[in-house]
């Protein structure tokens, strides 16, 4: 029995000794009853606040098209068709030629009509020997008046045949209605033709728009005059290959109504000269509506969305403290900020500001 409690009193005697031994080691609490929390040193990049210049731009599509009449310009695009029906004779053109205004592009059969002219112009012929020969005899003396008369009635319905058949004559020669380049010739020789025949197209290819659409709640900044950037659509996908060429236009039209289908205003964008784009195209249009000079930006990734309020993170020596600051236009990889106390060359984190508390210690990446 003596020897039971002797073994207890030894085990109180170790427990005892284990406590005060945890107690020694263990660390002094802070001041304020508080244990120390030591936070995460993250990994960020950063950059500096610049001062720039900052556009906003209207970002829509649209397609080539000849430009539509204007006040003081006739359509800029033709469709052409003979005047009569008849059969086709000739065709003097050709797709993908330049032609002047008036050249000669068709011709339809005109026997019939020539066959015409002759016995025209052989009546005017004899109308007139026959008027020259009641002159000569004087009306009311060697001849009547009413035969006189009857003469000259002939002259001048013979003049008037003449003039008819001519002009039907030349209704069979079908000419450019316009200067430009025939994007589609349809007729061939021997074809029978009625009005509504199409024999081909000609479009003025130093005269093209970019027909776009804005939407309603944009059209409020577009203005006439404004430039717009175009670039055609469907680049290479391979890297190696050159970007594709660029152009520079103007908005030349904005619609007067909305489309009800889409809530969009048509706009059209003139198509410099020269440029390398054809009707039908697909094309990328940049409106440049809005520039602001000697602003601040950081780089896009630098700000933070938070409960519909924008912060960014500016480093503080070794530690990355959260401002809130209102964000502006955005243009490629910047965005305008306002906020109390920025300037030009302060450090913000550029990559990682996304998930930070509001102050935690940092460690620069490229540094």
């Amino acid at each position: 029995m003596k020897r039971l409690v002797w073994v207890g009193a030894v085990a109180v005697a170790l427990v005892l000794i284990l406590v005060l031994a945890l107690r020694v080691l263990k660390p002094a609490a802070p001041a304020g009853g508080e244990e120390e929390t030591v936070s995460p040193i993250v990994a960020v990049h950063v950059a500096p606040i610049v001062r720039t210049t900052i556009h906003g731009y209207i970002e829509t599509w649209g397609t080539v098209e000849p430009q539509p009449a204007t006040e003081r310009l006739p359509p800029a695009s033709a469709r052409v068709a003979a005047p009569v029906a008849g059969i086709l004779a000739q065709v003097l053109c050709a797709e993908g030629q330049r032609v002047p205004k008036g050249a000669m592009l068709f011709r339809l059969d005109s026997r019939v009509v020539d066959v015409a002219v002759t016995k025209a112009k052989q009546s005017l012929q004899f109308a007139e020997r026959a008027f020259e020969r009641q002159k000569q005899l004087g009306a009311g003396e060697a001849t009547s008046q009413k035969v006189y008369q009857e003469a000259e009635q002939n002259l001048v319905a013979a003049h008037n045949e003449l003039a008819n058949v001519q002009t039907q004559r030349a209704l069979l020669d079908i000419e450019a209605p316009l200067a430009g380049t025939l994007v589609r010739v349809s007729g061939r020789p021997g074809d029978a033709i009625d009005l509504s025949t199409v024999l081909a197209e000609i479009i003025d290819l130093d005269r093209l728009v970019v027909s776009t659409s804005v939407r309603s709640a944009d059209i409020a900044r577009v203005r006439t005059g404004l430039p717009v950037t175009l670039t055609a659509r469907g680049s290479p996908s391979d890297a190696s290959a050159p970007a594709p060429d660029t152009h520079r236009g103007t908005v030349v039209f904005i619609g007067a109504a909305v489309d009800g289908k889409n809530d969009t205003v048509t706009v059209r964008v003139s198509v410099p000269a020269g440029a390398a784009l054809r009707p039908g195209q697909f094309v990328d249009a940049r409106i440049l509506v809005e520039e602001r000079r000697d602003r601040l930006a950081v780089p896009v990734e630098g700000l933070v969305s938070e409960g519909g309020s924008s912060a960014i993170a500016l480093v503080e020596g070794d530690k990355a403290v959260k401002r809130p600051v209102k964000a502006g236009l955005r243009e490629g990889n910047l965005v305008e900020v306002e906020g109390e106390g920025l300037k030009e060359g302060m450090i913000v984190v550029a990559a990682g500001a996304y998930g930070l508390p509001k102050e935690s210690r940092i460690r620069v990446i490229g540094r």
